[in-house]
């Protein structure tokens, strides 16, 4: 049956869509739950619902899309390479357009091609990070893993060995061994209950002296894998001298040092990637969401040092992607041409000066944190009492309720971080200082009928 087969006057609602999903598809739908709609239409910030009715979208697929909706340049690439006569997928036989690709990307890393290549593979995250660390360890020869709680890195088998939370990890027996997880630096909640300066000093320290321990219990690893910015943990961003730190320390040791750019990367931050903020260079960068334009694609950039596979030593069909390299192509064309790393650097700016403004007349908004538009914000119960270093407890209950009032007041966001007490901003590159002044408008309006419902 086709959209158009639907008759609006008497199908098309929200809540016929959304049965007939439970119908069809499986428990594991989560977004649906929180998000209960069937879109119809999207374009730039906003998406129409099949009642007409028009949200502000600030999920923006989990950052997939850092043009927003069906960005013009994005539909005249699938238009034109549908007309080109290029296969749709190729393996990893080249095209003229995946060259194109391919060096346009290889640019944005540090040094570029002299210094890195690329290798694509299946189009998810999780694989990206699968084949990071299978080629760590093929180079290293060594089989651990050092991660951080916290971070999250997909949920294949192996990606979720390395993934802190928790839930996903409690039914599934048996993942990959040889995962060690190591503290993250936390501005709110510290995991060494220091704080500050302190906090940052000390799990800079330890991670130096652990790995450099003859006593730590902890045999060298192939790899280290982290995120410059916690994205489904929370938005927490890793400071800047222990993000240095690691870099040296890995590279020292000879240890592989992977950042996970999957969802801060591509202009989020303010810079192309999260890690440029920290002056560094990683060994491995895993990239996915936004690099394909909308459309599915994994990339891997790996410093030529550290490239030891064997010819189809990590396969998969669908790593020839040609319609996602053409809209890749777009968006990062569209991401230098129109400066939008700077646009995100500034109206995140805004959006956390007012969002902190919020906070003064919502004591219940503990922290505010992030970097350009990836944005967090914690939610607590400020009528309890605070830990050691003036940390109010999660209020999870809360937070479920602001997305829910938020959802009713138009604005589309999701939560992340410890018990889902973070509500998270994920606004496309593209979003205007009007669209950010709506963004605050309705999120303060949510979090009040929130508070009501909640606490009465």
């Amino acid at each position: 049956m086709s959209v158009n087969s639907v008759n609006p006057a008497t199908n098309s609602t929200n809540e016929y869509y959304l049965t007939r999903q439970s119908q069809m598809e499986s428990n594991v739908r989560s977004y649906p739950r929180k998000l209960p709609l069937a879109i119809a239409r999207a374009q730039g910030c906003w998406v129409t619902d099949v009642e007409g009715t028009q949200y502000l979208d600030c999920l923006a697929g989990a950052g997939t899309l850092a043009l927003g909706h069906n960005h013009p340049a994005v539909i005249q690439s699938i238009q034109d390479t549908l007309a080109s006569g290029l296969p749709l997928h190729t393996l990893d036989l080249t095209t003229p357009l995946k060259d194109a690709f391919t060096e346009a990307l290889l640019s944005f890393l540090p040094g570029g091609k002299e210094e890195y290549c690329l290798q694509f593979c299946g189009p998810s995250g999780a694989d990206a990070t699968e084949a990071a660390i299978k080629l760590a360890k093929t180079y290293t020869g060594r089989s651990s893993v050092i991660s951080f709680s916290g971070g999250y890195h997909g949920m294949t088998h192996g990606s979720l060995a390395m993934t802190g939370n928790l839930s996903a990890k409690n039914s599934v027996n048996n993942l990959m061994p040889g995962v060690q997880f190591m503290p993250y630096p936390h501005e709110y909640r510290c995991p060494l209950g220091l704080g500050g300066e302190a906090g940052v000093d000390a799990l800079t320290y330890y991670f130096e002296n652990f790995i450099e321990d003859v006593e730590s219990g902890v045999t060298k690893p192939a790899a280290v894998i982290l995120e410059a910015i916690q994205g489904e943990g929370g938005v927490v961003t890793a400071p800047v001298k222990w993000l240095q730190k690691i870099r040296e320390v890995t590279e020292r040791h000879n240890i592989v040092l992977i950042l996970d750019e999957v969802q801060a990367g591509f202009g989020r931050s303010g810079k192309m990637f999260a890690f440029e903020h920290a002056d560094i260079e990683p060994d491995v960068v895993v990239m996915s969401k936004a690099v394909g334009g909308g459309l599915p694609l994994a990339v891997l950039g790996i410093k030529r040092k550290f490239d030891a596979w064997q010819p189809a030593g990590h396969t998969g069909t669908f790593r020839g992607n040609q319609l996602a390299m053409g809209t890749g192509l777009v968006v990062l064309d569209t991401i230098k041409n129109e400066n939008l790393a700077q646009n995100a650097q500034e109206r995140g700016e805004f959006l956390q000066a007012e969002l902190k403004k919020l906070a003064n007349e919502f004591p219940c908004i503990g922290n505010v944190r992030g970097r350009g538009l990836m944005i967090g914000v914690e939610i607590v119960d400020e009528r309890q009492s605070a830990d050691r270093i003036g940390s109010l407890p999660a209020d999870a209950q809360l937070a479920a309720a602001i997305q829910t009032a938020c959802f009713n007041n138009k604005l589309l966001l999701e939560k992340g971080g410890r018990n889902g007490s973070v509500i998270r901003l994920l606004c496309p590159l593209i979003i205007t200082q009007d669209e950010c002044v709506q963004v605050i408008e309705r999120f303060k309006k949510s979090v009040a009928e929130a508070l009501k419902a909640v606490r009465g």
